[in-house]
């Protein structure tokens, strides 16, 4: 989508959230005139992002598919995480 021109409803559908949208549609309706390019930029940078980690995603799902495997290398972190999850408790955290 970042080699269309961005409008207003491609921003919507590329922020593939109601909420997002909602509040995307709030901020450029309450924009005053000399801000709206600003906003407006704001969340068409949002909205690229959002469309690039969804075809990310739906590439890794399909090389995932194809292969039993996601590719990248990948850092298993479950001990540092069990491990920061225990030192929690201990503080009483939930």
């Amino acid at each position: 989508m970042s080699e269309q021109s961005w409008t207003i409803e491609s921003i919507c559908e590329a922020l593939g959230s109601p909420v997002l949208s909602q509040r995307f549609l709030g901020e450029i309706n309450r924009a005053p005139a000399h801000e709206l390019l600003t906003v407006f930029a704001k969340w068409r940078t949002i909205a690229a992002g959002v469309s690039g980690a969804v075809e990310r995603g739906r590439t890794l799902a399909e090389t995932e598919e194809a292969t039993g495997e996601i590719p990248g290398d990948w850092v298993d972190m479950t001990e540092r995480i069990q491990a920061e999850a225990a030192a929690a408790r201990g503080r009483g955290a939930a």
